[in-house]
């Protein structure tokens, strides 16, 4: 995806680049200049001719910190990227995977749908203009270098590491010593060295503020500047930095006379309306560097021009840059008897290689009587049904085509098939790649999984098939469609995870108003 649309950007095609990302665009330039004048479209086309949409998707903040969503980025959430002094730039997540980027008055002016979240990035032009995006480094707390990396990326010796509280005057020697306090544990001298008063509140609420600054991946050295830019844009405090649908306490920073900043952990709404949010790239810590640092990720598996910010001395690769492609399947070991054995895939297959097929009979027969299965055939045994314990690579090759499959990625998904991974493949809830449909281009993957032998109806572990998932998350009419011609049920029922919950007719899914474009099945 990053290669297609970098192409194409560089070659002046904005809209082949949004659609290379899978970024649907719903407005045009000439309705723009109508609409708000020829200045705004002009304005406005020359931010799209600098938006790098796979750098956008790359950003977006995941599922994980604001209960949003199931899915990789959080749904029914606004982003509004620019500002044209009335009209906006905005990104949606609604079709999940895909998103959408529309062109109109600012959200809060217009019809917004409900539990939609509304997030500022128009002070967040690194995430996405290519103008921009050497900026990273400097809002990430780097200057010259990121925090606990050279220039090059080579992580930094430990013995150059802060041991006391640099100052002022050494901006990334604090970042790493204020991150260094906060990874201790030690959050009250974190926000100290980062120039912020923390008020602790009576001794019964301790614990619920201990967790919500501990468990937030909150970039303490980026606080006072961020908001001390807002102040200078005329905004007054309190400012909002964590709010989500199940959490009852936020972080609150509170300017104070002299120039001071406090940090309260209140209930969220202790300001009602009174306050400003900050969204969330303004104070979360960046994951490409912790997962760089933590030795998930090389520098160059990161985004090239993340790779460019974040590590500004080092050169570009002589190969392919950015993540990793599809690979083939790995050979685990495993104790067999007395001797250590070898198993892989092939062709989709799981081989024993120091078994002949008589040895696989009578193991065969042996577990039908009800008999104990070990070594490489317990590990074939444990592969079959998908929820049992598996050797290590063979749960991060499942790990790896699931996430493939979760973020849309139809071609590595089928790359990884042709390189011999399992289509048979099942995660750890029971669930088949047809389970996962909804998220991928439905006709060559659908075509692919059949042709291997899956059953449209397979059922998941709690009962439900393909098609229900389909129904449920909201799937498209095409993909919803290409499952009943592949013969699915539709008088099937989904089946909520909670057993006391009652099973519901798919007819009965579909009339929600969310999926008002399967109404079709209602006539089923």
């Amino acid at each position: 995806m990053i290669e297609r649309a970098a192409g194409l950007r560089l070659a002046g095609d904005w809209r082949g680049a949004c659609a290379a990302a899978g970024v649907d665009v719903a407005f045009d330039l000439p309705g723009a200049a109508r609409e708000y004048g020829g200045a705004v479209a002009a304005a406005l086309e020359d931010d799209l001719r600098h938006l790098v949409p796979d750098l956008l998707r790359w950003h977006l903040p995941w599922g994980t910190y604001l209960d949003y969503g199931d899915g990789p980025f959080r749904i029914r959430q606004t982003l509004v990227l620019a500002s044209y002094g009335g009209p906006c730039l905005q990104l949606r997540t609604d079709a999940w995977p895909r998103l959408g980027l529309f062109f109109g008055p600012a959200p809060e002016s217009g019809p917004e749908p409900a539990r939609r979240v509304l997030s500022d990035w128009t002070g967040a032009r690194h995430l996405w203009d290519a103008r921009r995006t050497a900026e990273l480094l400097a809002r990430h707390g780097g200057a010259g270098r990121a925090p606990f990396f050279e220039a090059d990326g080579a992580p930094r010796a430990p013995r150059r590491l802060p041991a006391a509280d640099p100052g002022p005057a050494d901006p990334v020697a604090r970042a790493e010593w204020i991150m260094l306090l906060q990874e201790r544990g030690d959050i009250a001298e974190a926000l100290q060295a980062a120039g912020i008063a923390f008020v602790q509140e009576e001794e019964r609420r301790r614990s619920w503020h201990r967790s919500v600054l501990d468990g937030l991946p909150i970039a303490l050295h980026r606080l006072v500047p961020e908001v001390r830019a807002r102040e200078a844009r005329g905004l007054d405090g309190p400012f909002r930095v964590f709010q989500g649908r199940q959490r009852f306490w936020s972080l609150f920073l509170e300017p104070r006379p002299g120039g001071t900043l406090r940090a309260r952990v209140l209930e969220s709404g202790a300001f009602g309306n009174g306050h400003h949010d900050l969204a969330e790239p303004y104070w979360s810590r960046l994951p490409d560097l912790d997962l760089v640092r933590a030795g998930r990720l090389t520098p160059d598996e990161l985004h090239p021009l993340v790779r460019e910010a974040l590590f500004p001395g080092r050169p570009a690769p002589d190969g392919p840059a950015g993540p990793p492609p599809p690979r083939p399947p790995r050979t685990a070991r495993v104790r067999c008897g007395d001797a250590w054995h070898e198993v892989s895939f092939r062709n989709g297959v799981l081989v024993t290689h120091h078994h002949t097929e008589d040895e696989r009979r009578r193991e065969v027969a042996l577990a039908a009587l009800g008999g104990p299965v070990r070594g490489c055939f317990g590990v074939r045994q444990s592969w079959a049904p998908g929820p049992g314990r598996l050797l290590t690579p063979f749960r991060e090759q499942r790990r790896a085509l699931f996430q493939r499959a979760w973020h849309g990625d139809t071609a590595g998904l089928l790359r990884m098939l042709d390189l011999g991974h399992d289509p048979h493949t099942r995660d750890g809830e029971g669930r088949t790649l047809l389970h996962v449909l909804d998220r991928l281009d439905p006709e060559p993957v659908l075509r692919r999984l059949l042709d291997a032998g899956l059953e449209a109806d397979a059922p998941d572990g709690h009962g439900n098939t393909p098609l229900a998932h389909a129904v449920r998350e909201g799937a498209s009419e095409t993909t919803v469609r290409a499952l009943l011609a592949a013969g699915a049920d539709p008088h099937v029922r989904w089946h909520p995870a909670a057993p006391s919950q009652p099973a519901l007719p798919l007819a009965e899914l579909a009339r929600a108003p969310e999926r008002a474009h399967l109404a079709f099945l209602a006539e089923l």
